[in-house]
């Protein structure tokens, strides 16, 4: 069958090798949430099958329940590829609403709270030579009220400005295989006085020794690079930019990236990402974009699909939301109560559109504890996700 949102799902850090999983998997729904106690991991199937990443609220998804759904169950058969022996294999969730449980072949893996950001497990400790198998188990208790919803119904249907909820898996989920010492993100600050962009890459460990590249591109052509002898958790390049093109509203001029980390004169990770050359700023009450003040005429935009509900059914679906808007005049959008998927983010930084981030925190007790550990903490995710 064909895969999908097939597209890799994350464009600040992009890998060549990897392997795309959505499509059909195993699926049950637990509401007696029973399935830890009964031990569904250790299960040799599932009750029934789903198309990930959309959510079983979802048509596209083949389940279409729109009722309560406590618990669910994933499951799906993992083929490793012999290249990738005696290397990190890192699971990939674009994310997973709400409390995640992953096991691989039976056996605890890793597990996140938090239903809008992304999160990996190094699943290299528990595969086998062949037959492994993740098993995925998603606990949602929209109607408890510690976890963000966002517009989420908490009623049964949907109602004023509350819709279809979502459960469980609800963006794309890949592997990938990495070095010793791998690329965990970068962040960009950029100086456009001095034409230059300050690199902050964060590395999976100590990476003593290793030497860390930093090449910049803009429309194929090569713009400058910047190197660096690593002994930390992080490497600090700057990179001076060989020509000036800012990005500006309606106009998203971007500069590719290539991030390359090498350990004894070998090639153990590399990332492509992307930057935009810019300033921000905030005076007099004013917006400011590249030290010049821009009135923003903004959309609210909730991203609710009909078929996908919280899941756009294809990339261009996603980059027409924003061509759209731009098509009736606005140059940016309130990113309401949703945190949206990264390739959105991408989308809208290729075209010059602006965007207002928040959290799906309707109705937040800011003096609840209860619901402050669980958002604030994913909040911060997301800063981190979306730093560039």
């Amino acid at each position: 069958m064909n895969i999908p949102r097939p597209e890799y799902p994350r464009p600040q850090l992009v890998r060549k090798d990897w392997i795309n999983l959505n499509g059909e998997w195993e699926f049950e729904i637990d509401n007696a949430q029973v399935g830890l106690a009964k031990k569904f991991q250790e299960r040799d199937s599932l009750d029934q099958k789903i198309i990930v990443p959309f959510c079983p609220e979802s048509v596209l998804s083949g389940i279409g329940n729109v009722d309560y759904m406590n618990t669910v169950w994933y499951r799906k058969a993992l083929d490793i590829p012999e290249t990738w022996k005696g290397k990190t294999i890192m699971l990939n969730f674009g994310a997973v609403d709400y409390h995640a449980i992953v096991f691989v072949n039976g056996e605890h893996a890793g597990e996140h709270r938090g239903g809008y950001v992304p999160f990996s497990v190094d699943i290299t400790p528990f595969l086998k030579d062949e037959g492994n198998c993740v098993t995925v188990c998603a606990i949602d208790d929209v109607k408890g009220g510690n976890q963000p919803v966002g517009k989420q119904s908490q009623g049964y249907y949907s109602a004023g400005c509350s819709y279809t909820r979502t459960t469980g898996i609800w963006q794309t989920v890949w592997m990938e295989p990495v070095g010793e010492y791998y690329v965990k993100s970068f962040k960009p600050v950029c100086d456009i006085d001095q034409c230059a962009v300050l690199l902050t890459v964060q590395l999976s460990k100590y990476a003593i020794g290793c030497k860390v590249y930093a090449k910049a591109y803009y429309e194929g052509k090569f713009m400058g690079e910047a190197e660096t002898v690593n002994n930390a958790m992080s490497a600090n390049l700057c990179v001076k930019l060989a020509e000036k093109h800012l990005w500006e509203v309606g106009c998203g001029r971007l500069y590719d990236l290539v991030i390359t980390v090498e350990k004894d004169g070998r090639v153990i990770d590399e990332v492509e990402g992307y930057f935009g050359l810019r300033s921000v700023g905030l005076t007099d009450k004013k917006f400011m974009i590249n030290g010049k003040s821009v009135f923003g005429r903004w959309i609210l935009d909730q991203s609710f699909f009909p078929d996908g509900i919280y899941t756009a059914p294809t990339d261009e679906a996603l980059e027409n939301d924003i061509k759209y808007s731009m098509q009736l005049g606005f140059n940016g959008a309130r990113l309401h109560q949703k945190i949206f998927e990264p390739r959105y983010l991408y989308h809208a930084d290729k075209l010059g559109y602006l965007c207002w981030g928040e959290h799906g925190n309707w109705g937040i007790k800011t003096w609840d504890i209860g619901q402050i550990q669980n958002w604030l903490p994913e909040w911060m995710e997301s800063v981190e996700r979306d730093f560039a």
